[in-house]
């Protein structure tokens, strides 16, 4: 059975399909693509694995495609521009598509690529990650990394489509189901507390990869994020919320070195930290933060950053955020499982104990 979610974006808006054996089938494809001409970008892991399926699908349009190397160290402005010149090259227009076939790094430099290649062309997401096709394959944001910060060059940009093959989990290093687990505890933590309960009970299922479970949570965590970027697109509100625990896990893998530690394991350590900080300023009780230390636990995740970050570093690289307005840090806390903001009023001596207990 497919499951069909849309990103509700009024003439923008586009679907999320969720099955298995959707790779080679190309009735997940055709809607969206309006020209002739596809580009595939992938990278040399995933490629050998499931290019050939795409492929398979997308047989009868001009295909070009663009392998670029595996992991986070590679999400760079000279790597990306690899993309641009195969599109020249291959002499694509303005109605060509691009296909994102990996992981997030995968997905937010194609999806970058197209948004500024003439100014903007067409895109489709196919993430073959858990972290990909939970959280990053759906909402826009693409971008690429600088020595300095994560993700600080980017654009918003929609895909026409995010085509989820549950079956590519199969291939999936267990670290990078465990990785993947991060964003769909994130939404359970920041706004669908019967989700963090559904997790708590099916945590061990999920990391024994069970279809069943795996597409439910899948589907949930989808289905928050769409619900999210359809009330905020640009991040100006509530789509903030998202960046749970993400401003600490930037500065760990900043601080670390891109690739060091997947995103998924920096936004995990994160998030315990945002909890331990809520908790330190009174707002979440000391109950739900052994909750969610416990389950980000439970799904093979790091709870406290590397100990060769300092304090001090920390905040230097937590300065660098998106987030930062007017000079002044700004946070995603919680108020309870379920519930959580965005603020920059709280107590700075907190957060310095909970980066001096870290």
């Amino acid at each position: 059975m497919t499951r069909t979610l849309e990103v509700a974006l009024g003439d923008r808006s586009y679907p999320i399909y969720i099955g298995r054996q959707l790779l080679a089938d190309p009735r997940w494809y055709l809607p969206h693509i309006r020209g002739r001409q596809v580009m595939i970008v992938s990278n040399e892991t995933v490629a050998p694995l499931y290019l050939a399926q795409v492929e398979q699908a997308l047989a009868g349009y001009q295909l070009a495609r663009v392998i670029l190397p595996d992991g986070e160290e590679y999400k760079t402005l000279e790597i990306w521009h690899r993309i641009f010149d195969s599109l020249l090259c291959n002499r694509f227009s303005r109605d060509c598509t691009l296909v994102a076939l990996g992981g997030g790094v995968v997905g937010d430099m194609a999806g970058f690529a197209a948004a500024c290649y003439q100014r903007g062309v067409d895109f489709i997401q196919v993430p073959t990650t858990l972290l990909a096709q939970v959280d990053s394959s759906v909402g826009g944001k693409t971008g690429v990394n600088h020595p300095l910060g994560k993700n600080m060059i980017g654009a918003f940009h929609q895909p026409r489509a995010v085509i989820i093959d549950t079956d590519t989990l199969n291939t999936l290093p267990d670290r990078e189901v465990s990785a993947g687990l991060a964003e769909v505890i994130k939404y359970g933590l920041i706004r669908d507390p019967d989700f963090f309960t559904w997790l708590e009970a099916r945590m061990p299922a999920l990391r024994a990869r069970d279809g069943a479970a795996l597409a439910e949570a899948i589907e949930r965590s989808c289905r928050n994020k769409a619900e999210v970027v359809a009330a905020d697109e640009r991040e100006s509100g509530q789509r903030a919320l998202l960046n749970l625990g993400h401003t600490f896990g930037h500065a760990i893998e900043t601080g670390m070195g891109y690739g060091a530690w997947l995103h998924g394991e920096a936004v995990a350590a994160g998030m315990c930290q945002a909890a331990d900080l809520s908790h330190r300023l009174g707002w979440l009780s000391a109950a739900d933060l052994d909750r969610a230390r416990t389950l980000i636990a439970a799904a093979g995740l790091p709870t406290a950053p590397p100990r060769e970050l300092s304090p001090a570093t920390f905040r230097d690289l937590m300065a660098v955020d998106k987030k930062v307005q007017d000079g002044r840090l700004r946070l995603v806390l919680l108020h309870g499982i379920g519930t959580s903001l965005v603020t920059g009023d709280f107590d700075l001596a907190k957060l310095d104990e909970t980066l001096n207990q870290a």
